[in-house]
């Protein structure tokens, strides 16, 4: 049965360009793009009609006429009805590292590719984390342009960085968005050498809290013989961060551990020694997730002889600060990524996980609930030239969560 439901990931494609309203100044054409029951309906039965749909055909019905896109972005339909919409299967946004960030986003539900493009930002090379219906990205050049945006209804504004950062070597970008308020916080890990001491690695964490407008850094570490990197994830009010070994290391040594910090604590519990938690074998492109507040990493498996060489890809779950392995990516699927570069990315929501090889469009999806892997259909971005790059990552789609 797993067979039947199994598609290669060259399957073909149309995508939908996502549409908006453009004001219509002839009253006669916006007649005839009406609906035929427009005149007919009181607002609050269009509002409970059209709650009823996908967030995508909420958010193109704003273009069937003026009356629908008033009542689409009125604040009674985005605070009363879709507020109340279950968590949405989480989209993907893939697009090429060698242009401008335009590309296309895979809805999982529907099977369809979508076209749009990031506010925002000019660039791709960013880092980037989302979070109920926002996503958050800091330039990788600089690291004091950051945006927090809702990809969905192009919305977005622009963080002040933190007054005491410093250009690190290493940072890791997060955001957690609380579900009723849609408050959000955004951490950012920042991990630089200590002068002349490669073993020796600072670590400060800053915390912005969009309801008070402000950064506040709680807490700093001085790593020996570990520094940070570029991955963190908040889940359940802890945030986590993957460090990695600076040391010679062999093969059956452990080359990454996981370090947390309780949000919500007004001290630090940045301890390595008390709380470091070693990753459960030889790991590349190791990722964390936040899967309904369940902390879930997914990376590449080691070869004995050659860790940095990966032989299948693995999931696993954290219970009680012990990982439990979930499922590893079954061959067929692992070749089905053609000439697979030993580097690829992963993204996570909900109960969905994402997995793309950066050097070509295939996309994979494991569902965490059913326990199976599924391609996506074929993206409709073509590569272009031998070395093009591809990256991406997903994002629950949401209308009334903005920045």
């Amino acid at each position: 049965m797993a067979d039947n439901w199994v598609m290669h990931p060259y399957e073909e494609q149309r995508y939908v360009p996502l549409m908006t309203y453009q004001e219509n100044d002839n009253a006669e054409a916006d007649r005839e793009n009406s609906a035929p029951l427009d005149h007919v309906l009181p607002d609050d039965i269009l509002e409970r009609i059209l709650s009823l749909l996908p967030v995508v055909s909420i958010f193109r019905a704003r273009a069937v006429c003026k009356r629908w896109n008033h009542v689409v972005n009125s604040e009674r339909f985005l605070l009363s009805f879709t507020a109340d919409l279950p968590p949405q299967k989480p989209w993907y946004f893939m697009f090429t590292g060698n242009e401008d960030p335009v590309g296309f986003a895979y809805d999982p539900i529907l099977r369809k590719w979508y076209g749009i493009d990031l506010p925002c930002i000019e660039t791709t090379n960013w880092f980037i984390a989302s979070s109920f219906g926002l996503v958050c990205f800091m330039d990788n050049d600089n690291r004091t342009r950051l945006f927090v945006c809702n990809p969905i209804t192009k919305d977005w504004t622009q963080l002040r960085p933190p007054s005491d950062v410093i250009l690190p070597d290493y940072s890791a970008l997060s955001v957690s968005v609380d579900r009723r308020s849609h408050d959000y916080t955004v951490t950012l890990i920042q991990t630089k050498q200590v002068p002349g001491d490669f073993q020796r690695w600072d670590l400060s964490i800053h915390i912005y809290d969009s309801d008070t407008r402000s950064w506040v850094s709680p807490a700093e570490e001085v790593l020996v013989g570990w520094r940070g990197g570029d991955e963190s994830i908040i889940c359940d009010g802890v945030l986590y961060c993957l460090i990695y070994s600076t040391g010679v290391v062999n093969s059956s040594e452990t080359r990454h551990a996981l370090i947390m910090y309780d949000l919500n604590s007004q001290s630090s519990h940045m301890s390595l020694f008390r709380t470091s938690i070693p990753v459960p074998c030889s790991l590349t492109c190791g990722r964390l997730m936040n899967l309904n507040e369940k902390l879930v990493m997914v990376g590449g498996i080691g070869k004995p002889d050659r860790p940095d060489i990966i032989k299948g890809i693995g999931i696993w779950e954290l219970h009680k600060r012990e990982w439990r392995e979930v499922s590893r990516m079954p061959h067929r699927y692992f070749q089905g990524f053609g000439e697979f570069d030993d580097v690829f990315a992963s993204s996570g929501t909900d109960d969905l996980i994402y997995i793309q090889s950066y050097g070509a469009p295939a996309l994979l999806a494991f569902d965490m609930n059913q326990k199976q892997w599924k391609w996506a259909l074929k993206c409709p971005v073509t590569k272009r030239f031998p070395l093009q790059l591809f990256t991406g990552f997903s994002f629950e789609p949401r209308l009334e969560v903005n920045p």
